[in-house]
């Protein structure tokens, strides 16, 4: 079957052509480090480390590239409000005031960009192949500006160069909305030195004690929206094929990336628009303003396990709300160790010796065929799914057909006997789990290793509170599957403690 993605700027599933082929660039748009990385953020990222990794695994050599905002109000305000917090000396900052606030926002960038590394890392989400950041391409967009106002696509007012919608006469195509919807949605700020309202800022006057950079509209400090297209284009080129994002940055911000990068070569600018949906709380987007807003941090003390977190996140499509609950949370930790079980299952059974032999189907019992030939089938469905605009939850709703089709038949002697059969299951569930970013570290010295102490307070975490819920079976395998690596427990009255045994179980 031939790739299909669902492309914003045609509002249809179209075939997946790279520009050139084989080769496919991407770009998305990467966070604005002024705070924790929350659920939204690991939809976004999670979404399009699996595009990264379906693409590689089709064959594509891939270039991925992701900026990074490190100057931006929200730094700025929260730098400011960080530096009327701190008394004069102290975290190396020479005392209150505007003086600091250069310092106070560089600082500000730095420790939440490490935050962010830290949380996508942890999550398995892959490295792009650059991150670029924007306080390093100041040069960059001043030259892009500067072509910009030269063409006549823009205009510059006391220090501030605006782009002129008006002279871009396809603007509002992606958003697919009149200039007049355009305005009734938009916080436009109010600034009669705009030929229009929805013109937008390319580059700001500078502020006393905000960041600056000198330009030849004097000091200043870019626009938002000027540095994805600066970005993306040096690193990418002028044309390319992919960029991603939230829904929410369909209008105004990729809307005004075509305008100013299209103004400026006179190309296309990309090929495929990609947008992911929202994380929801009961129906509603999660924001801060409505104070229902998950940091990962939180999210992962509670349920540590990151696999749990993107099997949510995948469960449902890309371009679909996810509601978020910790109901839902304990039932995709219910299912993912469903994959784990089996997982486990088929390494004991060919203590960890997976086979290449051929299996001959015409030796196979009834049974056998039935579970070969879901092999088959999964393998179809799971493909057909990804190449349906990356249809994840269809995806793993394959994966989970097997998983029952092969748990109801794996106490049949001679499905379990059969190590050639059982391999394809194991190999195939960890093929596709590379994919979505499951069990890759899944194979028989971990799964024989000792855990270390963190490992496993956290399986006994989760064990607690499987008995909270009476999930009784879930926590009777976790106890049982710590067992085989060595760990005894003991539950007491006032909690669980545990021990190590000399040596492995046998069994």
């Amino acid at each position: 079957m031939t790739l299909k993605v669902y492309n914003t700027l045609t509002g249809k599933k179209e075939k997946f052509l790279p520009l050139k082929k084989k080769e496919v660039r991407m770009y998305v748009c990467g966070v604005t480090v002024y705070d924790d990385c929350h659920l939204g953020h690991a939809r976004c990222y999670v979404a399009f480390d699996v595009v990264y990794r379906y693409l590689k695994y089709k064959g594509y050599k891939v270039k991925y590239v992701q900026n990074i905002t490190d100057v931006d109000d929200k730094i700025i305000v929260k730098a400011r409000e960080e530096g009327l917090s701190l008394p004069a000396g102290k975290a190396g900052v020479k005392g209150r005031g505007s003086r600091d606030l250069k310092a106070l926002a560089r600082e500000v960038a730095e420790r939440y960009t490490k935050e962010y590394f830290k949380w996508m890392d942890y999550l398995k989400v892959k490295r792009a192949a650059l991150y670029p950041k924007a306080t390093e391409h100041i040069e960059d967009m001043i030259e892009l500006i500067q072509k910009l106002l030269d063409k006549g696509y823009a205009y510059e007012v006391d220090g501030d160069a605006y782009f002129n919608i008006s002279k871009f006469t396809s603007y509002g195509r992606l958003s697919g909305r009149s200039i007049d919807e355009m305005k009734a949605g938009a916080r436009v700020e109010v600034d009669d030195r705009k030929k229009n309202p929805l013109d937008f800022a390319l580059w700001k006057k500078a502020k006393e004690g905000e960041p600056s950079w000198s330009s030849p509209w004097g000091k200043g400090r870019p626009g938002w929206h000027i540095e994805c297209s600066a970005m993306s284009m040096k690193y990418l080129g002028e044309s390319f094929d992919i960029h991603g994002g939230g829904q929410d940055l369909i209008f105004p911000h990729h809307e005004n990336e075509i305008a100013q990068s299209e103004a400026f070569s006179g190309k296309p600018f990309v090929k495929y628009w990609l947008h992911n949906g929202f994380v929801t709380t009961e129906g509603e987007k999660m924001s801060k303003s409505l104070g229902n807003i998950f940091t990962l941090k939180e999210l992962f003390q509670e349920f540590p396990d990151p696999e749990v977190a993107r099997l949510f996140l995948l469960s449902r499509h890309y371009r679909s709300p996810v509601d978020f609950t910790k109901e839902k949370l304990v039932e995709i930790e219910k299912r993912l160790f469903h994959f784990y079980n089996l997982l486990d299952f088929i390494l004991q059974a060919l203590k960890g010796r997976i086979s290449s032999k051929r299996i001959n189907l015409k030796s196979l019992s009834k049974e056998e065929k039935r579970l070969y030939q879901e092999i088959q089938e999964t393998n179809k469905e799971f493909g057909r799914a990804m190449d349906d605009d990356f249809n994840t939850a269809r995806a793993l709703s394959s994966l989970d057909s097997l998983v029952k089709v092969a748990n109801t038949l794996k106490d049949n002697p001679k499905v379990n006997r059969n190590k050639a059969l059982l391999s394809k299951v194991y190999k195939l569930l960890k093929e596709k789990g590379v994919i979505l970013g499951f069990f890759e570290k899944h194979n028989w010295k971990a799964m024989t290793r000792i855990p270390d102490r963190k490992e496993i307070e956290r399986l006994i975490a989760q064990r607690d509170r499987a008995r909270r819920e009476g999930n009784w079976g879930l926590a009777d395998r976790l106890r049982s599957g710590l067992r085989r690596r060595g760990i005894i427990l003991e539950d007491h009255p006032e909690g669980t403690t545990w021990k190590r045994k000399r040596k492995l179980d046998k069994n």
